[in-house]
């Protein structure tokens, strides 16, 4: 496989994206190549294929499909039809590959498991987006999310109208029930972040009913995750707070249930299944 400094529309994303996709591929060639194509197809035999939706959509991942095929074939042309964050029918074409047929075929799997996977986490956000239009609140992803994918997938949650929630432990400081019983408490917990923390990081806290959420408001949190309330305690909640901190609705969230939590006034409403257990869009490669 070539390593090269590859060339996109879209710089920052592609090299944001490439080693999960790199090592993908790597993943699939194992130690030996692919040797179906090496060995049934001449090294000179030209393809020309194109990728095509099979089931209506919002599509994302065409920037990792890229990059699949080009780190299999550095000369495959690859060209966009429908780009990441277009909605398609079904039968659409997406992207078209012309060049060495054992590079195409080499890449092909790689390249559609990324597809739709990304495709249909961001056909689930963009159902929930719609779902709360004409609401304040913005879906948010979490970090369930499958190991080694998360960027990739928060991509794809952008693709489908969604915000990203933190990336990682690491960009934002949140309080959860564990946090609070092992601390010693809410404000025992919140007083060693502000001890240590840097003026930039904010603070959310997780909270399962209205006395911790009285606790913090009165210590400044600047976030509040209200976790599995009703829609009667989310009313309340919004009425308690009165602006002075961003809530976060979470739990049971689903296309049925995220209208009615809109309803409520929250700012954001975090779902894990739109990138836990989104389903795969049906996308395949013709040649």
């Amino acid at each position: 496989m070539t390593s090269l400094a590859l060339e996109f529309t879209r710089p920052p994303a592609a090299l944001l994206l490439e080693p999960p996709v790199r090592a993908a591929l790597l993943e699939d060639l194992g130690r030996a190549g692919d040797i179906t194509s090496e060995l049934t197809i001449p090294a000179e035999r030209f393809a020309a294929a194109k990728l095509v939706c099979r089931q209506p959509g919002r599509i994302a991942g065409l920037i990792a499909a890229e990059i699949a095929f080009r780190l299999a074939g550095p000369s495959l042309a690859f060209s966009v039809v429908l780009p990441d964050g277009s909605d398609a029918e079904a039968g659409a074409i997406l992207a078209t590959i012309e060049g060495s047929a054992r590079s195409i075929l080499t890449a092909e799997r790689v390249a559609l498991n990324f597809l739709g996977h990304l495709s249909g986490v961001a056909t689930a956000t963009v159902a929930l987006v719609r779902a709360v239009e004409g609401t304040k609140a913005r879906i948010v992803c979490t970090r369930k999310t499958l190991p080694g994918l998360r960027l990739v997938e928060k991509y794809a949650v952008r693709c489908g109208g969604g915000f990203n929630h933190r990336f990682g432990l690491d960009d934002a400081a949140m309080i959860k029930d564990n946090h609070i019983a092992a601390a010693g408490g809410i404000a025992a917990a919140v007083a060693r972040l502000r001890a240590s923390l840097g003026h930039m990081v904010k603070i959310e806290l997780e909270v399962d009913n209205l006395a911790q959420l009285e606790e913090g408001l009165a210590l400044g949190v600047d976030t509040i995750l209200l976790d599995n309330m009703s829609l009667e305690h989310l009313r309340r909640a919004v009425a308690v707070t009165g602006g002075r901190a961003i809530l976060e609705a979470s739990g049971n969230v689903t296309l049925a249930s995220v209208k009615a939590i809109a309803d409520t006034g929250v700012d954001y409403i975090s779902s894990g299944a739109i990138t836990h257990s989104a389903s795969n869009l049906d996308v395949g490669l013709d040649i």
